[in-house]
């Protein structure tokens, strides 16, 4: 086993007790999750709107407070935006994740706090690698750097002390510093709004650089991918990449760009680890490469309930708890989050 990856095992140990404790015992850490949140936001407008310090148990919390979409909290986060605090949650926010439409008006602005920055987007990073490097103890990715690819990454001003952007501008904004000795490219780079020029860029920061890990859409890559073949004349990645060995992504369906992806980087050696992650939270990991399945990060300052499809469908909002979730149903999923959502629907179905 390389050094590094002793010395990260030994980092990561209780960490990977605590996901293997949150398999076994769901339903104690969601309630610990549901009681954490509701204690935090007690004294928050909202909390108090909804008496959250009544509360006692998540049968109630259900009762009393309705499901939300996001124009039924849009006053709340305009009212954040504008600089108001302790709305929807105890602590300072002032970063919120655009998604969606090119207007105020289509665009959702979905708040961003420290606690669901450290406790949920940067907490999944660490624990991918976690968890990646137990099942692969011989693994040499952090040989290497890892280049990451974003989306439209400007960072525009709202007020005095807040900004939007999207999510991948919103991390890149608060990442330490020390993660980019072995991340590419630099942020002001990955900061870049032109699509071209920061095209060129990345291929200019990368094309000599031993890259072992990608991370990002697979989209996306694709096109970065063929430009970086067509500049450096290369039949295949692993031309100019020899070492490359995962590939972590996310956004959307693998299953169509699967065979392309096969033909430009021609290895069996080749890792392709899945992630479900959104403006509003990251929700999970699929820590088993055998497998499709991923899995569902209970411990994020994140609490889940789900809704079936066909009650959705039907206008109905009884939703089920997780010790009730049937495998193999489709359920609309409904969040609670460290970021301040309440009843959520984030618009996705999982099964």
């Amino acid at each position: 086993m390389p050094l590094i990856n002793s010395i990260l095992n030994l980092i990561n140990y209780s960490r990977l007790g605590e996901i293997e404790y949150f398999k076994k015992n769901p339903i104690e850490i969601q309630e610990n999750q549901f009681k954490m949140l509701i204690n935090r936001a007690s004294g928050t407008y909202f909390g108090q709107k909804y008496f959250f310090n009544e509360i006692q148990d998540r049968n109630e919390f259900a009762a009393r407070v309705p499901i939300h979409d996001y124009d039924d909290i849009k006053s709340y986060i305009h009212r954040l935006m504008k600089g108001e605090q302790n709305v929807l949650w105890n602590t300072e926010t002032k970063w919120f994740a655009k998604s969606s439409g090119t207007t105020s008006d289509k665009s959702k602005f979905i708040p961003i706090t420290n606690e669901s920055l450290e406790d949920c987007h940067f907490r999944s990073g660490k624990d991918i690698f976690a968890i990646y490097v137990n099942n692969y103890p011989e693994t040499n990715i952090f040989s290497g750097k890892t280049l990451t690819l974003g989306g439209s990454t400007s960072v525009n001003p709202l007020s005095e002390n807040s900004y939007y952007g999207d999510l991948s501008a919103v991390l890149i904004q608060n990442l330490p510093f020390w993660t980019y000795f072995k991340r590419i490219p630099k942020p002001e780079i990955a900061l870049m709004e032109e699509w071209e020029e920061k095209m060129q860029s990345m291929i200019e920061a990368s094309i000599n650089k031993n890259v072992t890990i990608l991370v990002g859409v697979p989209s996306w890559f694709l096109v970065f991918l063929k430009r970086l073949m067509q500049k450096a004349g290369a039949n295949n990645i692993l031309e100019i990449w020899p070492n490359l060995k995962l590939f972590i992504y996310g956004g959307v369906n693998f299953l169509p760009y699967e065979e392309v992806y096969h033909s430009i980087i021609p290895s069996d050696k080749m890792m392709y680890l899945e992630t479900y992650n959104a403006s509003e939270g990251f929700f999970g990991i699929q820590d088993d490469l055998s497998s499709d399945d991923m899995l569902l990060m209970l411990d994020y300052g994140i609490y889940y309930e789900f809704l079936k499809l066909e009650d959705f469908n039907q206008g109905k909002t009884q939703t089920t708890m997780l010790e009730d979730v049937v495998v193999g149903e489709n359920y609309a999923m409904i969040i609670s989050t460290n970021g301040g959502l309440w009843r959520y629907l984030i618009g996705d179905t999982i099964t």
